[in-house]
């Protein structure tokens, strides 16, 4: 069966940050479903909670499933969403996961201060798009450039989905994590806080960092992150084939 990918977008982004991803697995043949999470992208008029974010993830999973073995990848808030529901007591069917940008825990004082930052450039005039746009010009390539926001940006249910964060318990869902792990980081992203305990706590996980990348590290080096969906992918193909019996020697006659 052939491996079905699920993308879950980070905080204030859409599904549309994946476009170089999809067009990837598309061009390779992979079945590959980039979701909008609520109050974001073609959802934005929806009111952002947990319980809709999990159902939107699992809704796509469990159909993906019925197809082929799933690699599950979220990046940022969608990543630490994921982290959470592939580590859930009652296993979901995924085959493959790939957490990119999300090694921080989401509680204390790191919280805090993120909200209170956004809230600032929530407040400046355009919200402080003038701002975003120059950040973004400078570090992503013109292939991915538009991609980010193409969708829009959730502005107004940043703060909430902030905030919804701190009840995830990550490092218990990561220690029931039993299927293979990637963390992908960017070398100088800011939520590598909690990177060598993620790795430590999870059973089967692997860290790449890849260097001179920030935070969006998926649209900063987009042929390197879809290399690694590659590696992740031929993972799950090798785990999915069926052992070989070895063949019974004959007795000496």
């Amino acid at each position: 069966m052939v491996v079905q990918v699920v993308l879950v977008h980070g905080i204030r982004t859409s599904a549309t940050m994946w476009r170089s991803q999809v067009a990837h697995l598309e061009g390779r043949g992979i079945p590959v479903h980039a979701i909008d999470l609520p109050g974001h992208g073609a959802r934005m008029a929806e009111t952002f909670t947990l319980e809709g974010a999990f159902a939107t993830i699992d809704d796509a999973v469990t159909d993906a499933a019925a197809r082929g073995p799933v690699l599950l990848a979220g990046h940022s808030m969608g990543g630490l969403l994921s982290v959470e529901y592939v580590g859930r007591e009652n296993p979901p069917p995924v085959a493959g996961f790939i957490a990119a940008s999300c090694t921080a825990i989401p509680r204390g004082l790191g919280l805090t201060t993120y909200r209170l930052l956004a809230r600032g450039f929530d407040a400046l005039p355009d919200r402080g798009m003038w701002l975003t746009n120059r950040v973004l010009d400078r570090t992503l390539p013109p292939e991915t450039r538009e991609d980010f926001g193409a969708g829009g940006y959730a502005f107004d249910t940043q703060d909430a989905a902030l905030r919804s964060l701190s009840v995830l318990d990550l490092l218990a869902a990561l220690r029931r994590i039993d299927v293979p792990l990637w963390f992908i980081n960017g070398q100088y992203d800011q939520l590598r806080l909690n990177e060598r305990l993620f790795v430590g706590v999870a059973q089967h996980a692997e860290l790449i960092v890849v260097p001179r990348t920030s935070h969006l590290v998926s649209a900063m080096r987009p042929s390197v992150f879809n290399a690694l969906l590659d590696v992740a992918i031929a993972t799950i193909e090798q785990n999915a084939r069926p052992e070989r019996t070895p063949a019974r020697s004959r007795p000496e006659t």
